[in-house]
């Protein structure tokens, strides 16, 4: 029964089990596919995750530190949840237990439960118990783990890709350290394409455009990428190639990625012409473009991620509940799945066709982000600032700021936020569009009460000279 538990990892020697005893020998190396083949035997071996890996990020401090702990693994598929999960075991030489939530039950942690309880008896040592799709568990099953994290049986790693302050218990989560891990980025996808090419076929060459159409085929996900770029090398080695261009590529994706991608279009050609006829509003063409690619084999959770995008993007404050409802299809597609679920995301889809559009939100951050790269650092003004000690107090944090909520209308007419020197800039410009015609009403509103406060020589006009 504990050989079944026991995980190996990726050096071919035998991960112990709690009586001592080697697991029976696993599949020939060769015989596994690329993705497991490349997983990485060293921390140094991660691609992508620099903000918790690299020198000085708390999950890099707690390998260097010899620091072992319960976390939970929260990100897209393919990012190395699992992964992580197995380069803490084998650094810290500790038996690994792998649990899917999809696939196990009680029983299944009962026996994890024993197997680690006759380890700890043996060696005093705890066991990483590893639960893939934690979100998947109930709470009554999640709550089975907590005694044993509490008691130092388990060392706990969860791995999700939904956010775990919805999806874990509560009691559990407060238990572990939340690390969020995020997609692969292009050049991340560059590594892995040379360290496969080594392994799978040394000298193959990929041209620059198929591999822009493994990147945007991936998503983000290594897995993913690994498994097209996996094929691709298995058909130049068959038909003897040197060179995987676009037209090789698509040969040797499955039949519904080629579907997908039928006529030589790119991958982001379909979800390209869905986006712009959403925002053309253009209903029916979005509903076609939608479907298109639903039909042709594209994960439909892939749509919603996009979907979401198109209603911060373009219709954002012009119509809020756009979000939402794009928001909620997400959810109800995971929650019914195909092909009812399906209805759900063209029911956003259209939603956002018709809905009022404005860019508004977006050409004003990126204008700030610009300006904010470019600008000095600015200090925040004292009277903005938290006052939580008696010195800060006595420095005059604080001091002279006006509290809102105790001001007519709840707005402290005459009053500003920005910093010296900023105190006419204005970025958000709302569209006369949706509900930002009454955004547009509203400021100029408040703008009135301003001028008229500086005009009494009320609020920081005068503090501030300004003209």
């Amino acid at each position: 029964m504990t050989e079944d538990l026991f995980d190996t990892l990726w050096d071919n020697e035998p991960v112990k089990e709690p009586t001592g005893k080697p697991r029976r020998a696993t599949a020939h190396p060769q015989m596994q596919p690329l993705a497991e083949r490349l997983r990485p035997q060293r921390l140094d071996e991660v691609v992508g995750q620099r903000h918790l890996l690299a020198p000085g990020q708390p999950l890099r401090v707690a390998f260097d530190e010899a620091r072992p702990h319960s976390m939970i693994l929260w990100g897209p598929p393919g990012t190395g949840k699992t992964t992580l999960a197995r380069l803490m075991a084998k650094a810290f030489h500790l038996p690994f237990i792998a649990i899917s939530a999809v696939l196990s039950g009680v029983k299944e942690i009962r026996e994890a439960v024993d197997a680690a309880q006759r380890h700890m008896n043996a060696t005093g040592e705890p066991t990483i118990v590893f639960v893939d799709e934690v979100h998947r568990f109930s709470k009554s099953q999640q709550d089975a783990f907590l005694p044993h994290v509490e008691s130092g049986l388990f060392i706990f790693i969860g791995a999700t890709t939904e956010n775990p302050s919805f999806e874990v218990n509560s009691a559990l989560l407060s238990r572990a350290a939340v690390y969020v891990l995020e997609s692969l980025k292009p050049e991340d996808f560059d590594i892995l394409l040379e360290r496969a090419i080594a392994l799978e076929a040394p000298g193959l060459r990929f041209t620059d455009k198929a591999r822009d159409i493994l990147v945007n085929l991936a998503d983000g996900d290594a897995r993913r990428f690994l498994n097209a770029v996996e094929l691709a090398c298995h058909l130049a080695l068959d038909q003897k190639i040197e060179e995987v261009d676009d037209k090789l590529l698509r040969r040797s994706l499955p039949s519904t990625l080629r579907r997908f991608d039928k006529g030589g279009e790119n991958f982001y050609d379909l979800i390209s012409a869905l986006h712009k006829s959403v925002r053309g509003s253009d209903p029916n063409a979005a509903l076609y473009w939608m479907t298109r690619m639903i039909v042709g084999g594209c994960d439909p959770l892939y749509i919603c991620r996009r979907v979401i995008r198109m209603a911060t993007e373009d219709i954002g404050l012009a119509d809020p509940r756009a979000l939402e409802i794009a928001l909620n299809a997400a959810q109800a597609y995971e929650r019914l799945g195909s092909p009812e679920g399906e209805l759900a995301i063209a029911n956003a889809v259209v939603y956002l066709a018709i809905a009022p559009k404005s860019n508004s939100i977006e050409t004003a951050y990126n204008a700030v982000k610009s300006f904010v790269k470019k600008d000095q650092t600015r200090p925040v003004p004292l009277y903005l600032r938290n006052a939580p000690t008696k010195l800060m107090s006595e420095l005059g944090y604080s001091h002279g700021y006006r509290y809102a909520h105790d001001e007519p209308g709840a707005f402290a007419a005459g009053e500003i936020y920005m910093p010296e020197g900023l105190e006419a800039m204005h970025w958000y410009e709302p569209r006369p569009r949706g509900l930002e015609i009454k955004i547009g009403q509203k400021l100029e509103q408040l703008d009135q009460l301003n001028r008229e406060a500086w005009a009494k020589g009320v609020g920081r006009k005068k503090d501030r000279h300004l003209k």
